[in-house]
């Protein structure tokens, strides 16, 4: 392996996470290496990447259950209560005919949050199993999922609009539901997921084992 195919680690540089300054490793103290722009403290790799993601990960899955089973909004509407989740209120969109919102709910709210799960268990599997298959795709995986992962909050947000402009005294109103807790935290479980993972030991299996 040639010089240039080394990783910045194996040439005796660490990078900082937080501001991404690079300094040679040879030139910061031994003990609790800090970066000198930013002061924070210096690792190679993430600290137990792994465990923290696979921890992070399983505790979305758990929480993406009740995410969906219970309701996300209660609308209250001449004395009757109707009760959606988020796929019943995909459901009810599409026979409204506002496609639309059907579409950016289902795909906010349900596709991206699943697609993510399953990405990064793909990404940690693979890595615990020293996999050389496609490390450049299997980064860019990392990084599109890390960047569209916020936007699951959507649905968050569409119930918080709701909320606020359907008060229409005794007429209709429309209450937030105990899945909108869940769903929040699911997002921000597998957006915590996503940052602890570290993308760079994808390559590093390469490297040791050439």
């Amino acid at each position: 392996m040639n010089a240039r195919s080394e990783s910045a680690l194996r040439q005796g540089f660490v990078g900082c996470h937080d501001c991404d300054l690079v300094v040679r490793a040879d030139t910061l103290p031994a003990h609790q290496a800090r970066c000198p722009r930013c002061d924070a403290v210096l690792h190679a790799r993430k600290p137990h990447s792994i465990a923290r993601a696979w921890a992070l990960l399983l505790a979305a899955a758990i929480m993406y259950i009740p995410a969906n089973i219970l309701p996300m909004t209660f609308t209250y509407a001449l004395g009757s209560v109707q009760a959606d989740t988020i796929m019943s209120g995909v459901i009810y969109f599409i026979h409204s005919g506002s496609w639309e919102i059907a579409a950016v709910i289902f795909i906010a709210s349900i596709f991206v949050p699943l697609a993510k799960l399953a990405i990064l268990v793909f990404l940690l599997v693979s890595v615990q199993l020293r996999l050389r298959w496609r490390p450049r795709d299997r980064t860019v995986l990392y990084r599109i999922t890390e960047l569209v992962g916020r936007w699951s909050m959507v649905d968050v947000y569409v119930v918080t609009i709701l909320v606020a402009l359907v008060k229409l005294g005794g007429v209709a109103s429309i209450e937030a539901g105990p899945a909108a807790v869940f769903f929040a935290v699911v997002v921000v479980l597998t957006m915590l997921a996503a940052e602890s993972f570290d993308p760079r030991i994808i390559w590093d299996v390469i490297e040791e084992d050439s």
